[in-house]
C-alpha cells in the first residue's frame, strides 16, 4: 500500500468562486503512481468547499442564486459570528456543499461519472487557502 498527499494552495481575489480543479487533482493522481485505491480531496479552511458535479456555467450560476437565497451575505447584522468578521454566510454555505470529496482510483485514473467533475468552492476569498489530497493504494 503507497499513501501519497499534496497540498494546492488557491488565492481567490473576489468573495465567491467556483474553481474546476480536476486537472490540478488528475497531476497529483499521476505523481503518486497510485494505480488501485481511493483519493480524498478536502478544503482546509472552514469557509471553502470541494465537491463534485458538473461544469456548466448556468449550474454554477444556479449553485450561486440559491446559496445566496439560503444564506445571504447581507445584512451581516443577522449572523451571532459576525463580531469582527462579515463571513458568517461564508461558514454556513461551505457546510452545504461540503468539505471534501472521496473519488475511486482505477487503473490510475479517476473514477467518475458521466460529467463529474472536482470543484473547489470559495465562499470568503481574498486569501490564500489550501486543499488537500490524500491518496492510498497500490
Amino acid at each position: 500500500m503507497k499513501s501519497y498527499h499534496k497540498e494546492l494552495w488557491f488565492h481567490v481575489p473576489t468573495r465567491r468562486a467556483f474553481i474546476n480543479i480536476t486537472s490540478e487533482v488528475e497531476k497529483c493522481l499521476a505523481e503518486s503512481g497510485i494505480q488501485e485505491g481511493l483519493l480524498l480531496c478536502n478544503a482546509m479552511h472552514i469557509t471553502a468547499s470541494v465537491f463534485i458535479n458538473d461544469d456548466e456555467a448556468g449550474l454554477h450560476a444556479d449553485y450561486e442564486q440559491w446559496l445566496e437565497r439560503l444564506a445571504p451575505h447581507e445584512p451581516v447584522s443577522q449572523y451571532r459570528h459576525n463580531g469582527y468578521e462579515d463571513n458568517a454566510d461564508a461558514h454556513l454555505k461551505r457546510q452545504i456543499m461540503g468539505r471534501e470529496v472521496v473519488v475511486a482510483v482505477t487503473n490510475g485514473k479517476l473514477h467518475f461519472g458521466t460529467w463529474e467533475q472536482i470543484f473547489y468552492g470559495e465562499f470568503d476569498g481574498r486569501r490564500k487557502k489550501r486543499v488537500l489530497v490524500k491518496i492510498i493504494g497500490s
